[in-house]
């Protein structure tokens, strides 16, 4: 079901509200006039029902149609006995004898019927017993309330006509207020409706009101920065993707099209073939790297959550590269509590590691210390060198893609190692950091929750 536009719908929750009140007004209005209208009758009414009481009392007569206390067509008075015979005043009696009996238990009557010989219409009818001196007697006075009945049916009349008049009208007013309330909607409608990823720093328009609209507008520009920044980011992405790719490419192309040139020995083949399978080996890390990377854009990085113990994760990196590291007569210290643990991913965290210890073998130098302590709940595990540092200017976006500094060894990577560091530590709910340390050498670590001690554990270190 197709919804009415949002115009349309104000205008008619307007109309809908305006005639729901202009009928609750005029029942209102229609009410207090009626009853407004019913008091002052029945006030006439009380006051020439006392003065004709007083006549009556005094034993006096004369309140039939010539009598001044008479209206024709408008009003009846009327002077009963305990029967209901009329004594004096207008025939018939207004009253019932029943009605009379009643009179026994109310000071007053009060009763309206129609047909009433005489009077026009409905007749409002008030009665009271009164002591004369000929005896009880039952005065009766009325009123036609056609005067009452007209006065209202004209008010009807009135609000019938006067109603859908303002209905009407507030219903056009609805509509220009609505119109003139969406017009910034359609305008940063129309805007937004030319915005493309071709012109990169167009924006919607601003109101100038400080209102909901002016917010909506600069949330969504701000919303259009970061969706810039986020394809800014992709393309860089891409273009860097598709460099690394083509550098291992290039060189395996290389390396088959010299072994196809001439007639090669075996040896000759086998060397290539070793060089070849290098690219290769560089393009499939590279490959995994990246998947990795966009599998942590899109929030789906599988963690396999275990007991992770410090000392035993630490010590296996560490054993790793060791021999690499003794190539180059440099040494890996590993020093951590025997007790401390943590819940974690023990592939993905040995997987960071390596890309920290690799960084620190190809771009620092001395010893390469790895350690790990609690800090708070949290456990910070540091793989530190001896080396020159970060480069300063690096260091606000070392944890970047493709982010490598300007030695000549930073070429050989792909700028991706300490990236996959900081989605690791953010995919367990911690941050990595990197620093150049104040005794020398970079410092990197990770910030992960979830730290405790276990039994049975002594302080420990470590060295090769």
């Amino acid at each position: 079901m197709t919804r009415l536009p949002i115009r349309a719908r104000l205008t008619l929750t307007f109309a809908l509200t305006s005639a729901l009140m202009v009928g609750i007004v005029g029942v209102v209005i229609h009410s207090r006039m009626a009853s407004s209208l019913d008091d002052t009758v029945t006030t006439g009414l009380e006051a020439r029902l006392a003065n004709v009481a007083t006549l009556v009392g005094r034993g006096a007569t004369g309140v039939g149609p010539q009598s001044a206390l008479a209206e024709a067509d408008e009003t009846i008075a009327q002077v009963l006995d305990g029967s209901g015979n009329v004594v004096d005043g207008d025939e018939p009696a207004a009253i019932s004898p029943a009605e009379i009996a009643a009179l026994d238990r109310s000071q007053t009557l009060v009763v309206e019927r129609s047909g009433v010989p005489g009077v026009e219409g409905t007749v409002r009818v008030l009665a009271t017993r009164v002591s004369s001196p000929d005896g009880q007697r039952v005065v009766v006075v009325g009123a036609s309330l056609a005067d009452r009945d007209e006065a209202l049916r004209n008010l009807r009349r009135l609000l019938l006509i006067l109603g859908p008049i303002l209905l009407i009208a507030s219903s056009a007013l609805g509509y220009f207020v609505a119109r003139a309330a969406l017009r910034p909607v359609e305008a940063i409608r129309a805007e937004a409706e030319t915005v493309s990823g071709t012109e990169p720093g167009r924006r919607l328009p601003v109101p100038p009101a400080a209102d909901e609209l002016r917010r909506l507008s600069e949330t969504l520009n701000v919303m259009l920065t970061r969706l810039e920044d986020t394809a800014a980011r992709e393309r860089a992405f891409i273009a860097d993707a598709s460099h690394e790719l083509r550098t291992p490419l290039t060189l395996l192309r290389a390396e088959i099209e010299l072994a196809l040139a001439r007639p090669r020995s075996t040896t000759e083949l086998e060397a290539a073939l070793q060089s070849a399978g290098v690219e290769v080996e560089r393009m499939s890390r590279l490959a995994d790297d990246l998947l990795l990377l966009a599998r942590a854009a899109d929030g789906t990085v599988p963690l396999l959550l275990e007991d992770v113990r410090p000392a035993v994760l630490l010590e296996r990196v560490a054993a790793r590269f060791r021999p690499r590291a003794a190539l180059d007569n440099r040494e890996i210290a590993v020093s951590t509590r025997a007790d401390l643990a943590f819940r974690a991913d023990g592939l993905r965290l040995e997987q960071a590691l390596s890309n920290l210890v690799t960084n620190a073998l190809d771009h620092g130098g001395g010893t390469i210390a790895i350690s790990a302590g609690s800090v708070g709940e949290s456990v910070e595990i540091h793989v530190r060198d001896e080396g020159g540092g970060f480069q300063e200017s690096l260091l606000p976006h070392a944890l970047e893609r493709f982010t490598r500094g300007n030695d000549t060894q930073a070429t050989e990577g792909a700028g991706l190692g300490l990236a996959i560091v900081d989605m690791v530590a953010r995919a367990h709910g911690g941050s990595a950091h990197v620093s150049t340390h104040p005794d020398g050498g970079a410092d990197v670590w990770l910030s992960l929750p979830g730290a405790y001690t276990v039994q049975g554990g002594a302080a420990s270190a470590s060295t090769p």
